[in-house]
């Protein structure tokens, strides 16, 4: 079959309904209540599965999941494997690489993804997490590095359980667990040797721990009072004193570890628009610079495990490069020169010494991983992506450009293109793909989900609203509670641009908008708050309501959430005009709605409501719920259903003649 005759059946796709033929309301349409599978009728679950797609567009979207590469990696302390997470099952697992090139050794299985947290300090052991159907009440498990069966530390129904760090001398495991309460982290340390775990800390609230001083039983720790808003503690272990040590009441974004001779290192945006490292002088109470003055944010930040370099990763308008320095003088350091890309990142992997791993992703394949030997500069390629049946020099790169808002501001955005748009004597149809977050970033680099639109003639546009991450604090707190009413226009204003900047002939391009999380919501209010800006939406796993997502969400959520979006109480109001069903009857185009049923952020209800108050415009709105996925979609097949039938709803939509 043609690629031609793939994509008109892809456009065919929803000649099986995706929901019964004569509407059927999902109820209860209102006042649902709680999260999770269990909060919705059983015969609603059936009624709204996927259907299967088409063989031919399976296929194609199959092929393109097929191309991918492993993580980058933790290396073991002999520096002799590696062992990184890799979705070439279908599900998330973990593998072990013995040697540079060597063909890897799978050690989990199964349908539920695992992921790799740790090596322990004599390399024999790996400490991973596990979820089950998207619950995100991961447990907390090891494995012998040589392979075998899990052996479980802690996993319990509705319980996050989270790997904190292994200690240095190889004794014991810290974790957290919101056990005692929903909406509290509680601490606690597994010995290696005895396999008890014992409780270190437990006052109330969203606890972390952000590293040890093994000698001293010294344990930093991050208090999460907001979203992207921490307090900053020490805790002496013997005789239980928490110390503050900054950030109390300022409701300002911190990151710590700890750094050479005891230092902590932090990362924040408190003394300049833009996330800058520094270290804190106990003495002086105050934060010494250690990376220069920059016009972009350094996003994150790793201390090698001998405590000798220190790896900084600066978002260059969402491109990432990096730094390294001296953990002691803290002195810029040479890097060898390094292959180009749109992401290069290095960072500590496991703990081999004075060994790094890099990963390059190039923009238009997979990324490739090599281990850089920090001594002797060598770079040795350890594994490579596939990309089986799949051209990779049809991948187009992505472009980096903006938009103006209402008010002047220019918008950042990617934008990918197809080859054959250049020379259509008509505008090619585009998909405004908004991210999640909403303090998240499109980032540029290599992208299979994207090119599955470009391929299928669309050209794909992701936006970085006033709210965004990596363009400075201004930036990220602009949509902060009641703000968000002045910079929401950012969707619409989109749309307007493309129709106008991008017409061809007279004719202006026809403009889909799609998103998951509070992509999901962008665009959900692109559908009715700005009815008409777009012709057609997909929403995934997007709040309809505010309102009810807040007093819904999961407990130790909801804490994170209404430093964002503001009081269900005190900002009522606000959420509500900020919310997608209140404007609902202005619809005008087809919405489809996909969501997973034991979604713990945003509640399937928020699929369902929503759903059900488009139902009474009676225009094509569709809804898909996944029974076994949560906040978006992890398995395999869940991806493709997900994929195909986003796709074939803006075929249907906007390439129709």
């Amino acid at each position: 079959m043609s690629y031609l005759q793939i994509l008109a059946a892809l456009a065919a796709a929803t000649t099986t309904p995706t929901a019964p033929t004569a509407p059927v309301a999902a109820k209860p349409a209102t006042n649902y209540v709680g999260h999770g599978a269990d909060s919705v009728p059983v015969e609603v679950l059936e009624r709204y599965r996927a259907p299967a797609l088409p063989p031919a567009v399976t296929q194609r979207v199959q092929a393109m999941l097929d191309v991918r590469a492993p993580s980058g990696g933790l290396l073991s302390p002999d520096g002799k494997s590696m062992f990184v997470t890799w979705g070439v099952t279908g599900v998330r697992q973990v593998w072990r690489i013995d040697g540079p090139m060597r063909f890897p050794v799978q050690l989990t299985g199964g349908e539920d993804p695992t992921s790799l947290v740790d090596v322990s300090a004599d390399g024999k052991l790996l400490v991973l997490q596990r979820d089950r159907a998207g619950e995100e009440n991961p447990g907390l498990y090891l494995q012998r590095a040589s392979g075998g069966p899990l052996m479980v530390i802690k996993h319990e129904p509705k319980v996050q359980t989270q790997a904190q760090l292994v200690t240095d001398d190889g004794k014991h495991l810290y974790f957290r667990a919101n056990d005692k309460k929903p909406d509290a982290y509680a601490l606690y340390r597994y010995d290696f040797a005895t396999k008890a775990v014992a409780p270190v800390f437990s006052q109330d609230g969203l606890w972390s721990i952000a590293g040890r001083l093994d000698a001293e039983q010294r344990l930093l720790l991050m208090l999460a009072v907001g979203s992207n808003q921490h307090e900053i503690f020490e805790l002496d272990e013997k005789s239980g004193t928490l110390t503050p040590l900054f950030g109390q009441g300022e409701r300002e974004d911190y990151e710590v570890a700890y750094g050479a001779d005891d230092d902590v290192l932090v990362l924040t945006p408190k003394l300049s628009e833009h996330r800058r490292l520094y270290r804190f002088d106990r003495k002086l109470r105050a934060l010494a610079p250690i990376t220069p003055e920059l016009a972009w944010d350094v996003d994150s930040f790793a201390v090698s495990r001998d405590k000798r370099h220190v790896f900084a990763r600066v978002n260059e308008g969402g491109r990432t490069r990096t730094r390294l320095f001296d953990a002691r003088t803290r002195k810029e350091l040479g890097l060898p020169t390094l292959p180009a890309g749109d992401h290069v990142v290095l960072g500590p992997a496991g703990r081999a010494k004075n060994q790094a791993v890099l990963v390059v992703d190039p923009g238009t394949a997979p990324s490739t991983s090599a281990v850089l030997d920090l001594g002797t500069k060598k770079l040795t390629t350890w594994h490579v992506p596939s990309a089986p049946e799949v051209e990779l020099s049809s991948f187009v790169p992505v472009s980096v450009e903006e938009y103006p808002a209402r008010d002047g501001t220019k918008i950042p955005m990617l934008v990918r293109r197809p080859a054959a748009c250049a020379k259509a004597p008509a505008p090619c149809p585009v998909i405004v793909d908004f991210h999640g977050g909403p303090e998240a970033q499109a980032r540029a680099g290599f992208n299979p989900r994207a090119q599955l639109f470009v391929d299928a003639g669309f050209v794909y546009v992701q936006p970085n609203v006033r709210g965004s991450d990596g363009y400075g604090k201004s930036w990220i707190h602009a949509d902060d509670g009641a703000k968000r009413l002045q910079v929401i226009t950012d969707i619409e204003d989109a749309a307007t641009f493309v129709r106008a900047a991008w017409a061809k002939g007279g004719r202006a391009p026809r403009v889909g908008v799609f998103g998951g999380s509070y992509g999901g919501y962008s665009a959900l209010m692109g559908m009715t708050r700005f009815a008409g800006a777009f012709d057609a939406g997909v929403d995934v796993v997007g709040i309809s309501s505010l309102v009810t997502f807040l007093e819904n969400t999961a407990p130790y959520r909801r804490a994170l959430r209404v430093s964002e979006y503001g009081d269900p109480v005190a900002d009522r109001a606000a959420l509500t005009e900020l919310s997608p069903i209140t404007h609902v009857s202005k619809t005008k185009g087809p919405v489809l709605i996909m969501q997973g049923a034991t979604d713990p952020r945003v509640p399937v209800g928020e699929a369902i409501q929503m759903y059900d108050a488009m139902m009474q415009k009676k225009l094509g709105t569709q809804l898909i719920i996944f029974p076994d996925e949560g906040h978006g979609v992890q398995k395999r097949g869940n991806q493709v259903l997900l994929l195909g039938h986003a796709i074939a709803f803006f075929q249907r939509h906007l390439q129709a003649p």
